[in-house]
């Protein structure tokens, strides 16, 4: 399915600060949000709408305790590209429903991945399918053991 077309939309510091009181709890009723944010409550509930709408807020998830999702396997691979196919990487990993998170950086790796599996066996295998990808030159993965 093709990506809905949005405009950009610039942040404004209210809608950074919503956007942060999200990130700590995604259920938050708008009132409290909007005490917290020191705004009436159809101020959080228009702001909510616009970035909904322009796309900048994509949608809302859970996050389990890190304890508590003890069967869960987690990495970061630094992906190296060759040449000018990033665009094409990208694309292609962004395809791989285990990529929980994407990034472009600087110096040696040009792609940073944070990939999520239910077992070293699902992990494996998007090892594999990851380093057949063209234009992926090289790669280092590290398991993540606990988060601090």
């Amino acid at each position: 399915m093709p990506k809905k077309e949005v405009a950009k939309y610039a942040f404004d510091e209210l809608d950074r600060r919503l956007i942060a009181h999200l990130r700590g709890d995604g259920r938050a009723p708008l009132s409290k949000l909007a005490e917290a944010l020191g705004v009436s409550r159809g101020t959080v509930q228009n702001r909510l709408d616009r970035l909904i709408e322009t796309g900048a807020v994509a949608g809302f998830t859970i996050r389990v305790r890190e304890d508590y999702a003890t069967d869960i396997v987690r990495a970061v691979m630094l992906i190296e590209v060759v040449g000018k196919s990033t665009t094409q990487v990208i694309k292609k990993l962004r395809g791989l429903p285990e990529m929980q998170a994407l990034h472009t950086t600087n110096g040696k790796w040009d792609l940073v991945a944070d990939i999520r599996t239910d077992s070293l066996a699902e992990f494996d295998r998007v090892l594999r399918e990851v380093r057949m990808i063209d234009g992926i030159s090289n790669s280092e993965t590290s398991l993540l053991l606990s988060s601090l």
